[in-house]
């Protein structure tokens, strides 16, 4: 089992601009609208696991659907899904986040792309990522949403690889080092 965040930053770190936007993802040309290794992940995971917010921002992309994995919407608020995703895996839940992940599992789905930024800022602050992938975008916002927050404690990641794109753009995965002993 394991929770991977999947996210694009700027060069200072924001996942969207002062305006909560996301626009700044596009500066980069990509002619041939490679997905850069997007498809290959999804292939990876069972699921998605999604903040509220997160999953309004993708409902108002045009086009399909993104997603042929179930979505889990993490929200306090969200009761019933918007009529366009009728037939979709969509599945809104609450709760503690640890909670929601277990559940999630017992239910057979065990790889989870966390996406979002505060998803992934609780599944951080519980100590519940096991990888990131974190494309970034050379671009400074100076401002706008952070993907990191506070923390409890320090957690520390191992880099596990690079990719670059386009001459532009560089994608780190980073796994979560756990202490053996604390696990055993």
């Amino acid at each position: 089992m394991r929770h991977i965040i999947y996210i694009a930053t700027s060069l200072d770190g924001y996942i969207a601009d002062a305006q909560d936007k996301l626009d700044w993802l596009f500066a980069v040309p990509n002619p041939e609208q490679d997905d850069m290794g997007f498809a290959a992940f999804m292939q990876r995971i069972d699921a998605v696991v999604m903040g509220r917010k997160t999953f309004d921002t993708v409902c108002a992309f045009d086009g399909e659907w993104p997603y042929d994995k179930p979505v889990f919407v993490l929200s306090r608020t969200v009761t019933e899904l918007p009529e366009k995703l009728a037939g979709k895996a969509v599945y809104p839940v609450q709760g503690e986040i640890g909670d929601v992940l277990t559940d999630i599992h017992r239910a057979g789905y065990h790889n989870l792309y966390i996406d979002g930024g505060t998803a992934a800022k609780q599944c951080l602050a519980a100590d519940l990522i096991d990888e990131m992938v974190i494309t970034t975008v050379p671009l400074l916002l100076g401002g706008g949403t952070p993907l990191f927050g506070s923390l409890p404690s320090p957690l520390q990641f191992v880099h596990i690889s690079t990719e670059r794109y386009f001459d532009y753009m560089v994608k780190n995965t980073w796994y979560r080092q756990r202490d053996q002993a604390a696990h055993a």
